[in-house]
C-alpha cells in the first residue's frame, strides 16, 4: 500500500503551481490542463500528473560555445 499515488486537492494544486483555483476550474470545464479525478463532488489531482504538467512547460536554455 506504500506505492499508492498521492492525491492533492484543488487548493493544494493551486498553491503548488501558482495557478488560480478559478483557472483550474476553467481548465477542467474546457477539458485541458492537468488530468484530474472526480470522486463524488470532490476533485483530486495526482501529484505525479501535476509534476508532469509542470515539467512539460520547462524550457532548456541553449548552450552556446561561442562567446
Amino acid at each position: 500500500m506504500q506505492n499508492l499515488p498521492k492525491y492533492l486537492t484543488e487548493r493544494e494544486v493551486s498553491e503548488l503551481t501558482r495557478i488560480g483555483m478559478k483557472t483550474l476550474q476553467q481548465h477542467r470545464w474546457l477539458k485541458k490542463g492537468i488530468a484530474y479525478s472526480r470522486l463524488d463532488r470532490s476533485i483530486r489531482y495526482r501529484l505525479d500528473d501535476v509534476l508532469a504538467f509542470m515539467e512539460s512547460g520547462r524550457i532548456e536554455p541553449e548552450t552556446s560555445n561561442t562567446h
